[in-house]
């Protein structure tokens, strides 16, 4: 009995483990397991009633007080660390804390992510030896976790043929974006092409842009210095279709025209198209007018009449200079609170630039903002016949110079008055966008990858086109994180970590064990 008395409680304990062993190795044995626990439980209560009264005078010493609490502090950590497990698992964040956030979204991505109203679905065809494979894993993780409506799955095109048939695949390293009835598909790693992608696939309707033509203006298939071709793929890139216009022989605009570019003209446009783009303004239109210095485009009175003041000048800027430019070349730094402007950071460079202010009459309902101003050390150099640049502070302008200009026009249509006297309602406002830049050479194929002038582009493009989402953002480039040691510093380098280090730590460890003996 003595025995039985004294090791009862290991007896239960065993039996209880037991128990949750045979459940977990064989759980087809439950009725085991329920006889092996209850017989634990039951071992347990018999060890309490045996042992009381000892348990009673073991709970007044002081040792198991401290061990007690000591235990209840072990319990209680335990708890917090499960309840904090359980709640970041519920609630899932992640911090990059690199310098150049190579780790992160652009902010372009992420408000594309969040604007997302329908599931998109990623099928990725990668070998399991494809090198691109954790790139683009690593990639999918970051967007998935910025909004649950994009589900991705990885797919071994040598162990799923069923499915490579299915969607065609001809290259391993091919993601698949399906979203409804619409698909799209990219063959590359990075996050420019998987941001395009989705807003291709989850775009409700394409928008198309016309290039004016027919006045001397360079082409979109152009693929020389000075065409366009450079831009128009970036406008196809982020789902936009691109087409050429020529107003000469119309009156009329395309119906299906988001936004029209005016891209330098060199000669003056026709009575009949200056009235074409008036009317496709007062129905709400969108154009974007890019107008060189010293040329003979005749929209100089024409945007007078919208509150655009284009001046007969050209932008110098020193600082240009400093950089390897010339004088006219002015660098754009400082850009005002605006929509297309709102976290761009980036310089832009305007070669052969002329100044574009805000008039001091305009319409009833426009509205005008300067987006782009030079820096305090350029000047609008008003004598176009002088042969030596020099600034004349009677004749000349004294920087900062805007050399971009948007605006908003509310147009409020009235219905025709009958015979009989009514009051009329306006309809509902439209509203016309406008922006006027004084270079066009910034987006050519020379200049369009130059620092930022292609994304100030495209966010001027994409505001004026209402697709806020599109804002473009410079994409982030990691920083080299390397320092050149020469011979001698690695040695001392390598000295100081390997050796004396460890020996310091070493002497001190036998000077305080040499101490504590001597106590």
């Amino acid at each position: 009995m003595s025995w039985l008395k004294k090791y009862l409680n290991y007896i239960s304990l065993f039996l209880i483990a037991l128990s949750l062993a045979v459940l977990i190795i064989w759980p087809q044995h439950r009725t085991v397991a329920l006889i092996c626990g209850l017989s634990g439980i039951v071992f347990i209560i018999v060890y309490l009633i045996l042992n009381l009264s000892e348990l009673k005078e073991t709970l007044k010493r002081k040792s198991f007080i401290y061990a007690s609490n000591m235990l209840s502090i072990v319990i209680l950590i335990l708890a917090i660390l499960v309840l904090v497990n359980f709640f970041l698992a519920r609630h899932h964040y992640q911090v990059d804390l690199t310098a150049a956030k190579i780790h992160s979204l652009s902010d372009q991505s992420i408000q594309v992510l969040k604007n997302l109203k329908k599931d998109v679905n990623l099928k990725c065809f990668f070998r399991d030896g494809n090198p691109s494979r954790p790139t683009i894993e690593s990639l999918l993780k970051i967007y998935a976790y910025h909004s649950p409506r994009i589900k991705y799955e990885f797919i071994d095109p040598d162990k799923n043929p069923g499915l490579v048939k299915k969607y065609g695949i001809t290259q391993d390293g091919t993601t698949v974006f399906e979203c409804g009835d619409k698909e799209n598909r990219i063959t590359t790693a990075s996050e420019e092409d998987i941001t395009n992608a989705l807003i291709k696939v989850t775009r409700e309707k394409k928008k198309i842009i016309y290039f004016l033509e027919g006045h001397g203006e360079d082409s979109i298939d152009d693929s020389a210095d000075s065409g366009y071709s450079t831009a128009k793929s970036e406008l196809e890139k982020i789902g936009y279709e691109v087409k050429k216009l020529s107003l000469a022989l119309t009156e009329n605009f395309p119906s299906d025209c988001s936004l029209l570019i005016v891209p330098g003209p060199k000669k003056s446009l026709l009575p009949n198209e200056f009235q074409a783009l008036k009317n496709y303004i007062n129905q709400g239109g969108r154009i974007l007018f890019l107008v060189d210095p010293e040329t003979s485009s005749g929209l100089e009175p024409y945007l007078a009449n919208y509150g655009f003041k284009l001046v007969n000048d050209l932008v110098v800027d020193p600082v240009s200079r400093m950089i390897g430019g010339d004088y006219f070349m002015p660098v754009v730094t400082e850009y005002p609170e605006h929509e297309i402007t709102k976290n761009f950071r980036y310089a832009t460079f305007f070669p052969l630039a002329r100044s574009v202010e805000i008039a001091e009459t305009k319409p009833a309902g426009m509205t005008l903002t300067e987006i782009a101003k030079t820096s305090p050390n350029s000047w609008s150099e008003r004598q176009l016949d002088k042969k030596e640049v020099s600034f004349d502070k009677d004749k000349d302008k004294a920087g900062p110079i805007s050399i971009a200009v948007v605006g908003t026009l509310k147009i409020t249509e009235n219905p025709s008055s009958s015979t009989e006297k009514k009051e009329s309602t306006p309809s509902p406002a439209k509203e016309a966008r406008l922006a006027v830049f004084g270079d066009s050479d910034f987006i050519t194929n020379r200049y369009y990858n130059l620092s930022g002038n292609g994304n100030l582009f495209l966010n001027t493009v994409n505001w004026l086109t209402e697709e806020s989402d599109l804002i473009s953002i410079q994409p982030r480039t990691q920083s080299p994180r390397t320092i050149q040691l020469t011979p001698s510093q690695g040695r001392w380098l390598m000295f100081v970590s390997i050796i004396l280090l460890p020996v310091a730590v070493l002497i001190t460890g036998l000077f305080i064990w040499l101490k504590r003996r001597s106590l």
